[in-house]
């Protein structure tokens, strides 16, 4: 089992930047996948970035493509997003995700507390 904590959400005006964090523990990180999903009121949570567990190959949603970056620092334990020009559509609470494999496949298998990311106009 894998502890999730996010930080790094706030709100920011329409066209700014956050960067997310998430520490993880329990499990050697580098040997799990990570992703990045988010929910907005009255919608269904979605996927928003994924990372391997080596780093590489990272894979968007179309909505963020060109704007968020997903990282990962494996010596520190931790995940990152990159959100830069943010819009309103951008609100939710930002969840951050352990897969159960290296690479990006399946269903996460653990989950943190979210973090809420607000976007004004």
């Amino acid at each position: 089992q894998v502890q999730l904590v996010e930080s790094g959400g706030g709100l920011v005006q329409a066209g700014g930047s956050l960067r997310l964090s998430c520490a993880a523990s329990g499990r050697t990180f580098s040997s799990y996948a990570m992703g990045w999903f988010r929910q907005a009121p009255g919608k269904e949570r979605e996927f928003v970035a994924a990372i391997s567990g080596s780093g590489g190959t990272p894979v968007y949603v179309d909505s963020v493509k060109g704007r968020f970056t997903i990282s990962r620092d494996n010596a520190k334990n931790t995940l990152y997003l990159q959100m830069n020009s943010l819009k309103p559509e951008d609100t939710a609470v930002y969840y951050c995700a352990a897969f159960q494999r290296r690479i990006v496949a399946g269903s996460p298998s653990d989950w943190g507390q979210g973090t809420q990311v607000t976007v004004s106009s």
